[in-house]
């Protein structure tokens, strides 16, 4: 019942606030978080030349503040991710507020930054270091540029042999306690509708819940 009310809760209330602006997918070429997208990431791999996502530090704040709503980002710490395993965040631009937003994790082949609440930031960090994640209350996070997943679903949209583009979507981590809630969940992101994911190497799961579609007005 806990995680049931709130995901009515967010979902409401980002269907009232979402800046219909910010919420504009980029159609650029993948695979941390959400979907499992996430970070998704076991790797923190070394930027590809064939990949798109953003280099220099000025190019990786302005896509890290594409992945939530202003009124977080306009004071979100903007952070890069560690170069290695275990790595340092380094600070890209110091924000006032408990968020975290950070750019496209490097080498993958789509982009998709996100932006975490301090338990939500706290759970990526312990799970991507190899740690045991350790997290007592709810943690949110957003990616408003979405994230890319397999399209088990076969989405008539999405050509074959290509990812399934999960749109604007909010994200929920809970307290191991809660983690049957979630069981329940579709483990599928490739249909739309909110689902359960985990980050690779680990198994707790967080649940992934869309605004709206890619090109849905």
């Amino acid at each position: 019942m806990k995680i049931a009310a709130l995901f009515l809760f967010v979902t409401l209330t980002a269907a009232a606030q979402t800046p219909q602006a910010a919420i504009v997918a980029v159609q650029t070429p993948r695979p941390a978080i959400a979907a499992a997208q996430t970070p998704h990431a076991a790797a923190l791999a070394v930027q590809s030349p064939q990949s798109t996502t953003p280099v220099s530090d000025a190019d990786k704040i302005a896509d890290a503040l594409r992945a939530g709503p202003t009124f977080i980002t306009k004071d979100a710490t903007i952070l890069d991710w560690p170069a290695t395993k275990g790595g340092e965040y380094r600070v890209l631009r110091k924000g006032t507020n408990e968020w975290s937003c950070l750019p496209a994790f490097p080498g993958y082949a789509h982009d998709e930054p996100g932006c975490f609440d301090a338990a939500f930031m706290d759970w990526v960090k312990q799970s991507l270091s190899g740690e045991e994640p350790h997290i007592d209350r709810v943690g949110i996070a957003y990616m408003y540029v979405g994230a890319w997943v397999p399209n088990k679903s076969g989405d008539a949209h999405t050509a074959k042999g290509e990812e399934f583009h999960v749109g604007p979507h909010i994200m929920i981590v809970s307290p191991h306690e809660n983690q049957k809630e979630l069981q329940s969940f579709s483990h599928d992101g490739s249909n739309g509708m909110p689902y359960v994911a985990h980050l690779p190497g680990g198994t707790d799961l967080y649940l992934v819940m869309p605004i709206r579609q890619v090109g849905e007005k």
